[in-house]
């Protein structure tokens, strides 16, 4: 059964980019894989990878309307603390952590470009 392994984002400003997902990512253990040649980073966590990168095309970085990405937690507050990470180093809030379905905890906030970004626990 196929899984789904990685996600990326684009950046405009690739260092202030690393910097917050250095820290974002760093603080639930994932850690810099790769240099890219796009002048971002690839990080690896537990049978994953995540990247912040220079568009392929040359072209201006946008975020995707509807695009997002989720980062699964064990516990509701690993869900909070990351939340509250990513508003600490300077991401924007786009949805408190809490209930949104029966047994399913969420929390949503956009990074430094305004790729949206949520973190989760199921049951």
């Amino acid at each position: 059964m196929a899984k789904v392994n990685y996600v990326t984002v684009g950046s405009n400003d690739l260092e202030k980019a690393k910097a917050f997902y250095d820290g974002l990512l760093g603080s639930i253990g994932f850690k810099p894989l790769f240099e890219h040649p796009s002048g971002g980073r690839l990080y690896r966590g537990d049978g994953c990878m995540f990247g912040v990168l220079g568009p392929f095309d040359g072209n201006p970085a946008c975020i995707g309307n509807g695009m997002m990405g989720g980062f699964a937690f064990e516990t509701v507050e690993e869900v909070d603390a990351f939340h509250a990470k990513a508003i600490e180093l300077g991401g924007k809030d786009e949805g408190q952590p809490g209930a949104r379905m029966p047994r399913a905890y969420f929390a949503y906030f956009r990074d430094l470009d305004g790729n949206k970004l949520c973190g989760y626990k199921l049951g």
